[in-house]
């Protein structure tokens, strides 16, 4: 191993070992507000379609018949009678606008939208997006989107195979570009209110419900499972919903989770809780590199006889090497923790790579007392 994978080793295992101290100073006591919310508080999504006009000669090419057919149904709409097929769409995009509705949106507020296109157009860059309703989940018109389009790039074309371009440029915004038109779905803050937590854990749930009877006077908390826990208002909020709401967000509780080892293999990234733990066991882990050299020789035919069929080949020489690595042995005791198989893996200089072939062929065996979950 090279001295600059030896430094990049070290400074994972050093990491991992920080995350370890940090969490067991105790960064799992947590506010309420950070890891549960309110059922019924959340954003709706919006949607609507719509048309970019102003582009330079690169928006929507003839064959994108939709594109006709709404470019002539709006001109029909403002008096302009025009055949789709009679109509050059180079200069306008047909689009995809989304947005999201905040709770308790009120109608004037503004909104920011994002503008994708639909069809083959090569850039938004420079573009106006025409007026767009933009409906809900129900298919009522909550907002309604216009304005110039910022894609944050840029492209140019001096001719075939002469080109430059900046970032993404068939996706953009239109800051504040929507104006709310309906105000969002509301929901009842009064008499019972149901909490629910961003992840399921019974545990923290339990905790949840002890935080909310003893923190607040007067309020009785139910833990239902393990995500939803019901909350009854107490006589002296009655009419100070928000006031409750904010003093209860403001709690604090020690969360639990699952033990649980995450592994993206694809970038060599491995993360794990401090609740992980190892049974005893013993691992041995080698490398066996295998190398083929393919080199290509000409055999040519002796003078004068290509007519009794000789020909000109190409014959491939192959060497094949093997060359395995000693193999590497460590061994943890009962209950071993995940601080000392970061120690035990350090020592014998594993890679990211390795580590996660370990922690697969540990959970195999039945010695890793965790879940081991690949992304």
């Amino acid at each position: 191993m090279s001295l600059s994978k030896r430094a990049l080793v070290s400074l994972f295992f050093a990491m991992a070992l920080a995350a370890v101290v940090v969490e067991r100073v105790g960064a799992s006591v947590t506010r309420v507000k950070d890891i549960a919310s309110v059922k019924g508080v959340r954003g709706n999504p919006l949607m609507g379609y719509g048309l970019v006009v102003g582009l330079n000669k690169t928006g929507d090419r003839r064959q994108t018949l939709f594109s006709n057919q709404s470019l002539a149904a709006m001109l029909q709409r403002l008096g302009v009678s025009v055949p789709p097929r009679g109509i050059k769409v180079e200069n306008v995009a047909a689009v995809v606008v989304t947005a999201e509705l905040p709770a308790f949106a009120e109608p004037g507020g503004a909104l920011d939208v994002t503008v994708a296109s639909i069809g083959d157009a090569k850039s938004l860059q420079g573009g106006l997006l025409l007026m767009t309703p933009l409906k809900g989940p129900d298919n009522e018109v909550y907002a309604v989107a216009q304005g110039a389009l910022s894609i944050g790039g840029f492209g140019a074309s001096g001719g075939p195979g002469n080109s430059v371009q900046v970032n993404h440029l068939t996706v953009g915004r239109v800051p504040s570009g929507a104006l709310i038109e309906r105000a969002a779905p509301v929901i009842s803050l009064s008499g019972r209110l149901e909490i629910v937590l961003d992840y399921n854990d019974f545990t923290t749930a339990s905790r949840l419900a002890t935080a909310v009877n003893m923190g607040i006077s007067g309020a009785t908390a139910t833990p239902m499972n393990g995500r939803t826990i019901t909350v009854d208002v107490p006589i002296a909020y009655d009419g100070r919903e928000v006031e409750f709401i904010a003093a209860l967000e403001s709690l604090s509780l020690n969360t639990d989770v699952a033990a649980r080892v995450v592994i993206n293999e694809r970038t060599g990234t491995i993360v794990m809780g401090e609740n992980v733990r190892i049974s005893s066991v013993a691992v041995a882990h080698g490398g066996l590199s295998v190398r083929v050299d393919t080199r290509f020789d000409v055999s040519q035919p002796a003078p004068f006889s290509r007519s009794r069929g000789a020909e000109t080949v190409v014959v491939p020489d192959q060497n094949i090497d093997t060359l395995e690595d000693e193999a590497r042995v460590m061994q943890l005791g009962e209950g071993a923790t995940i601080s000392e198989l970061i120690q035990a893996l350090n020592t014998i200089g594993a890679t990211p790579r390795d580590i996660i072939a370990i922690l697969q062929a540990l959970k195999a065996a039945g010695a890793l007392q965790a879940e081991l979950q690949i992304i």
